[in-house]
């Protein structure tokens, strides 16, 4: 029996601001332990029984920055593949895409199970048999939900209100899903024994959902294959790439699995589970996750404190201290610091929200910014100049591109690069540099087998990262 999870990555994670940003969101949070949410949730899928690739649905802006954290996991080269949004359009959207491009590849008797990128889950052999129960019940063409036992009477969930005697082996059938509840009806929901946290993970034979789709939301599944036939696709040995194409994908119905299937199914069960699931929807969650010291402080990087207590630090590179306070989350990264009471971890989302509506970037972008050939960071940025390290991969290559109102000096720190300007090619060892002038096509890469690093000096107006015309690039983003 074939399985292929589906892995939905889209989600911002606004209430993680400052390390979650549009260019760097929530699933590429590095937790204590080194790796990642969406490394975690590629591992978890990978060790199920029965998989035989895993598919991820993202925004194309991300594709490069995925595949390079499931690159240093893959160890076992399972098969990959891609579903590429333009933008976001809910989770309706990309279950259909999923199913359509599994019924495409797999048939329809295949299973796909929908995971979220961004969640955490510690017990992975209750999770793996959760996921056989699921796969069970799917093959009799149930849509199959999971339900996570509450450990309190939490208001920030969705509730699955499962029947109390229904004659299924593997799990119970739903009878209603509810929003997020006050405290009252949370408590009660919790006292009843039969409600369950709604984890947005799903299991679904691909004609089943298919099916559904058509039954309940012919509108998502009809606009979803319109557009299919319209994407670019590309593919290798192990490895499919589907790019949506915007203007079809502009015309699905924005609308979530929940509200578009899950909630008009009659054929909706659930599996109720304890497999020590998170969303990390705050930075009160991402605190548990650091062990607290005799004063109920946790912290991570270089911290001191004296007389402060229940508190959680981040800090990114510099030493943070805490006097005499208590109750506090405190995250420190390059470019920006966020103060909060415990109390208020959910309001973080107001800051992302202002920040968007007054353009600044820190909403975006990091101080340091990922690409597909590596990264750059910007050590200064001034009145007519900004000055950036950056960091080209082994074999990696920038694009052939032209800047109408800066120009550039490149200083090689370490490495070896090769570069076009104006025409020339010329080859640049450590302390060696170049320059070149605003409207000259450019051209920089790295031949070696070590990283080359350089600092880049620009100078002009305008300083803006869309002031760029791409006339040859090796990762599809040309303009020209």
């Amino acid at each position: 029996m074939e399985l292929i999870p589906v892995i939905l990555s889209g989600g911002v994670g606004s209430r993680l601001w400052p390390v979650s940003r549009e260019a760097h969101p929530k699933p590429f949070m590095t937790l204590p332990d080194g790796q990642n949410l969406i490394q975690k949730t590629f591992l978890r899928a990978a060790q199920l029984e029965g998989v035989v690739e895993i598919l991820t649905v993202t925004n194309r802006e991300l594709l490069f920055k995925t595949e390079d954290e499931y690159r240093s996991i893959n160890r076992s080269g399972l098969p990959q593949g891609y579903i590429l949004e333009p933008f976001g359009r809910n989770t309706a959207a990309a279950v259909a895409a999923a199913a359509l491009q599994l019924q495409e590849s797999h048939g329809p008797q295949a299973h796909m199970l929908v995971l979220a990128a961004d969640h955490l889950i510690q017990n992975q052999h209750a999770f793996a048999e959760a996921v056989g129960k699921a796969v069970q019940l799917a093959s009799q063409g149930w849509l199959v939900t999971f339900g996570i036992k509450p450990q309190y009477p939490e208001t920030g969930f969705g509730y699955i209100e499962a029947a109390a005697e229904n004659g299924l082996e593997a799990g119970l059938k739903v009878e209603r899903f509810v929003e997020k509840p006050d405290l009252k009806a949370a408590e009660a929901y919790v006292a009843a024994g039969n409600f369950f946290w709604n984890a947005g993970m799903f299991c679904f034979q691909v004609g089943a959902v298919l099916e559904q789709f058509k039954a309940h939301a012919p509108d998502v599944l009809e606009a979803v294959a319109s557009t299919f036939q319209m994407s670019r696709r590309a593919t290798s040995a192990g490895y499919s790439c589907l790019a949506l194409e915007p203007e079809g994908f502009a015309k699905v119905p924005d609308i979530s699995i929940d509200y578009a299937l899950m909630e008009r199914s009659s054929k909706v069960a659930t599996i109720p589970c304890d497999i020590g699931w998170s969303d990390i929807g705050s930075w009160n969650a991402v605190s548990e996750l650091t062990p607290p010291d005799d004063q109920g402080n946790r912290f991570e990087g270089e911290v001191m404190a004296f007389g402060a207590r229940n508190n959680f630090v981040s800090t990114e590179g510099r030493l943070a201290a805490l006097v005499g306070v208590q109750d506090l989350l405190v995250v420190d990264t390059q470019d920006a610091l966020l103060i909060t009471h415990r109390d208020h971890a959910q309001d973080v989302k107001h800051i992302v929200k202002r920040l968007k509506s007054d353009g600044h970037g820190a909403h975006m972008l990091h101080r340091t910014v990922h690409r597909p050939w590596g990264t750059y960071t910007t050590l200064e940025d001034g009145e007519r100049f900004k000055i950036k390290r950056i960091v080209v991969k082994p074999k990696a290559s920038l694009s052939l591109q032209m800047h109408h109102h800066r120009s550039e000096h490149w200083i090689v720190v370490s490495g070896m690069a090769l570069v076009v300007n104006d025409g020339q090619e010329l080859m640049l060892n450590t302390n060696e540099s170049t320059f070149i002038r605003a409207g000259h096509k450019h051209r920089l890469q790295n031949p070696g087998v070590i990283d080359l690093v350089l600092i880049e000096v620009q100078s002009g107006d305008y300083l803006g990262e869309d002031d760029i015309v791409r006339f040859e690039d090796n990762y599809g983003r040309c303009d020209i």
